[in-house]
């Protein structure tokens, strides 16, 4: 199916109010120019110099989210135009975009990511590290961030109640985030194989790749 007809049919199941992030990572400007011409303006990338090169030559009117693992030193490269960071997994890397934003005189918006998931392999703040961070004197100091909310990923899994219960727990915590920092309204949860699971409980952002774009390209 084409690009388009990806993107209506998925606009069609997800409520209005649902942010929809096309992971444009590994596809062609062209694809995402398709994308973009059915009104699609918010793109995640997952690594830092695909983005850049995207960023310089598509419009500028595409919001991009970094929405991979991040390296502290690959945060320069893209600290004076990306518009969400989603995987801020330590204190030590927030104080670098807080450094790197600064130097470019503006604020820059990022997501906690929670280790939700039983694997292993997925990075995120445990809640005793959520707690550190949150009230480190640090942190507290920051004037070139804006926390806007949390992301997780769960496990890759058929089982349904187990992702349910990931993606609860992960709302829980937004709730308790919330009533310290009132600026969060985002909890980023769900790809293209739970993100009707990801809604029902509570997401407010979608990360849709394959579903839009049809399987990569590695």
């Amino acid at each position: 199916m084409p690009i388009k007809d990806n993107l209506q049919s998925i606009r069609s199941q997800i409520p209005t109010n649902i942010t929809l992030v096309a992971v444009s990572k590994t596809k062609p400007n062209e694809d995402i120019m398709e994308a973009y011409e059915t009104g699609q303006r918010i793109f995640g990338e997952n690594k830092v110099q695909e983005m850049v090169e995207k960023w310089e030559t598509l419009p500028k009117d595409i919001e991009w989210h970094m929405i991979g693992h991040l390296q502290r030193n690959k945060v320069k490269y893209m600290a004076d135009f990306v518009s969400l960071i989603h995987g801020v997994d330590s204190l030590r890397l927030l104080k670098e975009i807080d450094k790197r934003a600064k130097a470019c005189d503006r604020v820059i918006n990022c997501l906690l990511q929670m280790h939700i998931a039983e694997e292993d392999t997925k990075f995120g703040l445990d809640q005793d590290e959520l707690n550190h961070l949150l009230n480190s004197e640090a942190f507290k100091s920051m004037e070139n961030i804006c926390i806007k909310g949390l992301m997780g990923m769960a496990t890759f899994t058929d089982n349904e109640v187990q992702i349910k219960r990931e993606f609860q727990s992960l709302k829980k915590t937004f709730n308790e985030v919330k009533q310290l920092l009132p600026e969060c309204d985002i909890l980023s949860m769900g790809m293209s194989g739970d993100y009707m699971l990801a809604i029902e409980e509570g997401s407010t952002m979608v990360r849709i790749g394959s579903s839009i774009f049809g399987s990569r390209n590695y």
